[in-house]
């Protein structure tokens, strides 16, 4: 079964960095896309980032851009959010999706077709 674990989140100040994994396991990691979406108190779940397994291109939301970087280690079937300059509006709960789209926008295919997602870890950033 497709199975995918969030881990290393919990309470930073504004400004600090953090680094969100997302383990995966249960499906042949080459042929998805990976990617980060997050979900803040009150608000609907929002794109964030996402990689492109097959040739390893990354793609950015405008919440995700600028600050944010996606990678992932295939050995490990693992990906990462690394996240700096952290704002206390990107206080959410971030959680990892696997992709399997084959739209001709890849961009926007890795970011919204989001098929499986982990439970989550939680971000919050104090200000």
């Amino acid at each position: 079964e497709v199975q995918l674990v969030e881990s290393g989140g919990g309470l930073v100040q504004a400004g600090g960095s953090l680094r969100l994994s997302c383990a995966t396991s249960g499906f042949n990691f080459d042929g998805y896309a990976i990617g980060w979406s997050r979900q803040a108190p009150g608000k609907e779940r929002e794109a964030v980032a996402c990689i492109a397994n097959s040739d390893g291109m990354t793609y950015y939301s405008d919440s995700g851009k600028g600050r944010f970087t996606v990678s992932s280690d295939s050995s490990k079937n693992t990906v990462y959010l690394q996240m700096n300059s952290l704002k206390p509006e990107d206080t959410a709960v971030y959680y990892c999706y696997a992709s399997t789209t084959r739209l001709d926008d890849y961009e926007v295919g890795c970011l919204y077709e989001q098929n499986y997602w982990g439970k989550g870890t939680l971000v919050t950033v104090s200000s």
